[in-house]
């Protein structure tokens, strides 16, 4: 069944998010209205209720690899490629704001950046935030993957990509994929070995978030910096 098949203009989301707004919605209904068709058999309200349950929420739907959502009975390439691309525009959406605005003005859009990022990535991920001289984002690149050690990420190739980005200053972000973010000993030892080899060539490190599926922590905002 679509959305215009549904039985009164009343139960058809477009119809409400026209007349009351988005806020209106519920998450599946604003997921249906995306995908805008089901499946075989299964109205598309249904499908989006069933692919919020299936992956636990918006932003884990969202975040989901190619690989996953092509496990997913009745989600063509179509859809997979509409889902995949609302994040990207999210991410270029808090990339715009970075860019033009200092991040230490708007810590919460850098945390909300760095979850949407990597936020629910399956394996470690460690993403650098390069930032010029107004700490706004030049750019952001991926540094490490895997498990956060010392022999991971090293300074040397820290320093050498800040110096090829001509950054004033750095953020770095790796998630845990347990779920719990909480920064280690072995993170706060790594965070001021690297602070250290930024400062001798006057690049600061500003921050070290510790990103998890719901929470960000900031060691910054916990007095390791």
């Amino acid at each position: 069944m679509t959305l215009r098949a549904m039985p009164s203009p009343a139960e058809r989301p477009r119809e409400r998010l026209l007349q009351h707004g988005a806020a209106a919605l519920t998450n599946a209904e604003l997921l249906a209205l995306m995908l805008g068709t089901g499946a075989r058999g299964v109205p598309v309200l249904d499908m989006a209720h069933g692919l919020l349950d299936r992956f636990g929420g918006v932003r884990p739907l969202l975040a989901a690899s190619v690989e996953e959502l092509r496990t997913v009975t009745g989600l063509g390439t179509a859809k997979i490629c509409q889902l995949t691309a609302i994040l990207a525009l999210t991410r270029r959406a808090f990339e715009e704001e970075l860019r033009r605005d200092c991040v230490l003005d708007h810590p919460a859009r850098v945390k909300a950046y760095c979850s949407a990022l990597i936020g629910h990535a399956q394996i470690e991920h460690c993403v650098a935030l390069f930032l010029d001289n107004q700490h706004r984002l030049i750019s952001a690149e991926e540094v490490s993957r895997g498990t956060l050690t010392q022999t991971s990420i090293y300074p040397r190739e820290l320093v050498k990509a800040g110096l090829q980005h001509h950054a004033a200053a750095i953020i770095l972000a790796h998630n845990h994929p347990s779920g719990l973010a909480k920064a280690s000993q072995a993170d706060i030892e790594l965070t001021r070995q690297l602070r250290l080899a930024l400062s001798v060539v006057d690049i600061q490190l500003l921050d070290h978030l510790v990103v998890a599926a719901n929470q960000v922590v900031s060691l910054a905002e916990l007095g390791h910096m």
